[in-house]
């Protein structure tokens, strides 16, 4: 089975951007639709960015759009998240996930997600 580990989050400052990255083993990761979800700190999870298992077809959360893009590099077998125009409510750990092999679409509910990472923690600075 697949497994995730993100890098790249940090400290950085209201109106600056961030990468975050997900490196996958163990798995064909070309085969996987994978997401972004965040939880700041006494919250629950919230969806951020998913994108179907091929790249072509990407999804976001509203509060999110327009700043933040999904992409994934599948010779790399790794996903990223790029932020920008930073705010302090995009403080959360952030977390990538999978779903199961050639599902089809995207998906914003974290159930149907079979495989998740550790975290990542962004904090956005006032």
């Amino acid at each position: 089975q697949i497994q995730l580990v993100e890098s790249g989050g940090g400290l950085v400052q209201t109106g600056g951007s961030l990468r975050v990255s997900c490196a996958a083993s163990g798995g064909i990761f070309s085969t996987y639709p994978m997401g972004w979800f965040r939880q700041p700190a006494g919250k629950e999870r919230e969806f951020v960015a998913a994108i179907s298992w091929l790249g072509g077809s990407k999804y976001y959360a509203d509060s999110v759009k327009g700043r933040f893009a999904v992409s994934r590099d599948n010779a790399k077998n790794t996903l990223y998240l790029q932020m920008s125009s930073l705010k302090p409510e995009d403080t959360a750990v952030y977390y990538c996930a999978a779903r199961p092999p050639y599902s089809s679409g995207n998906s914003y509910l974290g159930k149907e997600y079979r495989y998740w990472g550790q975290g990542t923690q962004v904090t956005v600075s006032s």
